[in-house]
């Protein structure tokens, strides 16, 4: 199992609401593909947010992005963490 930062731009003006109803979305959905989402940032005024994951590759991560509408823009696995 690993863990995943992944990115999405393009989301100016996400307000916490919103936010909270795209993690809902993912984590919904998660387990279709062995993910589980811990935890999403965002920052309104650039677009930029931020989710953190585990499982079983980008891929899976990708997917469950893609079915709820919110495809990453990226997506880096975190080998190492303190």
């Amino acid at each position: 199992m690993g863990t995943y930062m992944d990115v999405h731009r393009d989301m100016v003006g996400i307000t916490g609401d919103q936010l909270r109803e795209a993690h809902a979305a993912d984590l919904a959905i998660e387990k279709d593909e062995g993910v589980h989402f811990k935890q999403a940032w965002a920052d309104p005024a650039s677009g930029t947010v931020y989710c953190l994951s585990t499982g079983p590759s980008a891929d899976a991560v990708q997917r469950i992005h893609e079915r709820t509408g919110h495809k990453a823009d990226e997506i880096h696995e975190v080998p190492l963490s303190v």
